[in-house]
């Protein structure tokens, strides 16, 4: 990139855009960028000196073309006004999965793909590869709460990346090392059917060179790519990794090829949690860090932001936030949780992100949500679509057979906790339900003063 001196964001908020941001920014490169909302990931961008704007307007384009790259997301609506400028007035104009493609290449890539927890299990690889003292750099889906960020630039040539499936995105990528998590329904909009997006992840495990550690039970094997490949998971003692469990609480044992790393622990609770544990802790054995010093790493890691995020808690009343969007990670959400605070009554307030997602699983939806024992429901989040006609949170909400269910805009989800009993509540959904949670946990601190 060194032939730009200003690289330009089209969709700077997004949490994948804003860590190459960072990345330039840090690089020295002049930053700058759109975003449609002023968020708190925007505000923190603002104040590491990175300039934002939230209107679709050309005048904010740097107008020299020859030393200006564009960056942007495809979430941004192909008719956008700034992207069409751009795309017709000469500027090279690239997706942020080239950019990262192009950041990671010839460096030793650890890349964690999946359908869920390549999060937690990114981040989770990340801070063993720092705490452990390897160093690494970082471009994460999420932000820790170790390190305030999601996006870390080491000294040496490791970098640990979150591989999107989203848009392909993932086949920009050729890691060293690679988990893959779950291969579930989602993003169907983009590959159609399950067999295309099992096409998609074989074809990301192909570009693998070294290891390959796809979760037990995954249809990925040593005839899809020229990597070895081990599996992982917890409680899976056929799986080349795998944990055994001790308690609910983050206890376990880690079983690998070389040995057992006998108790582990990690402050995040959930059977999820220690799996994704294991997928990072493999890929830290995999390249050959001590075992002691993956134990020592795993038991300082404080987590995510918006993954199993724990916002409120007395004696009486549980608030926590989770990123949780599909079928799949919202059944494992609500079954850890209830793990975790037994006996409580559980409210999941739920937002649909997407038009084709509620519409391709509102069934599924319906299902799980029906194991909560209260169930509020928003308006979709129409991130990057236009409406459907008919397909509305209704054909959620209609099938869900929870003791008590609640349709609500968003905006009415705090004076809901104000007015109603909460011993025990989850926000779950990737749009902008998140940014209720310090209102939420207002609400709760003022009714149980």
């Amino acid at each position: 990139m060194s032939q730009y001196n200003h690289i330009y964001f089209i969709g700077i908020g997004g949490i994948g855009m804003s860590a190459i941001a960072r990345y330039y920014n840090a690089k020295g490169y002049k930053v700058s960028g759109y975003d449609r909302t002023c968020t708190p990931l925007t505000r923190t961008l603002e104040s590491e000196g990175i300039e934002v704007h939230y209107e679709d307007n050309i005048a904010y384009v740097p107008k020299d073309v020859e030393n200006t790259l564009v960056v942007y997301t495809p979430a941004v609506p192909k008719n956008m006004g700034e992207l069409v400028y751009v795309q017709e007035n000469g500027y090279r104009v690239i997706k942020r999965s080239r950019t990262l493609g192009e950041i990671t290449r010839g460096q030793r890539c650890m890349a964690v793909a999946g359908s869920h927890g390549k999060t937690t299990t990114s981040t989770l690889a990340t801070h063993i590869f720092l705490a452990t003292g390897e160093g690494c750099s970082a471009f994460l889906g999420g932000i820790s709460k170790n390190f305030g960020t999601n996006m870390i630039i080491g000294e040496n040539d490791i970098i640990v990346v979150e591989a999107d499936e989203f848009d392909r995105s993932f086949h920009q990528l050729y890691p060293e090392i690679a988990v893959i998590t779950s291969i579930d329904a989602d993003h169907l909009d983009i590959y159609g059917d399950m067999e295309h997006l099992r096409e998609a992840f074989k074809i990301f495990a192909s570009q693998v060179s070294g290891t390959v550690i796809a979760r037990y039970g995954l249809d990925i094997t040593q005839a899809d790519t020229k990597a070895k490949v081990y599996t992982y998971g917890a409680a899976e003692p056929k799986a080349d990794f795998y944990a055994e469990l001790i308690d609910d609480f983050g206890h376990f044992n880690l079983h690998y090829p070389g040995g057992v790393i006998e108790n582990c622990f990690i402050n995040v609770p959930g059977q999820i949690n220690v799996e994704n544990a294991t997928g990072a802790a493999a890929i830290a054995l995999t390249y050959g860090l001590e075992p002691e010093k993956i134990k020592e790493a795993l038991a300082s890691f404080a987590g995510v932001k918006r993954r199993f995020d724990v916002h409120y808690k007395t004696e009486g009343c549980v608030f926590l936030d989770d990123f949780a969007h599909n079928p799949e990670e919202i059944a494992a959400s609500l079954k850890t949780i209830r793990r975790a605070y037994p006996g409580r009554k559980l409210t999941a307030v739920f937002q649909p992100h997407l038009f084709t997602r509620t519409r391709d699983f509102a069934k599924e939806f319906a299902q799980v949500l029906s194991t909560a024992d209260e169930v509020v429901m928003t308006e979709i989040y129409p991130a990057r679509e236009e409406p459907i006609p008919g397909v509305t949170s209704d054909i959620i909400f209609d099938n869900v057979q929870a003791p008590k269910k609640t349709l609500l805009k968003r905006c009415e989800v705090v004076d809901y906790v104000k007015n109603n009993d909460i011993e025990l509540m989850v926000t779950l959904g990737c749009g902008d339900i998140g940014l209720l949670a310090d209102d939420i946990s207002e609400a709760l601190r003022g009714k149980n003063a």
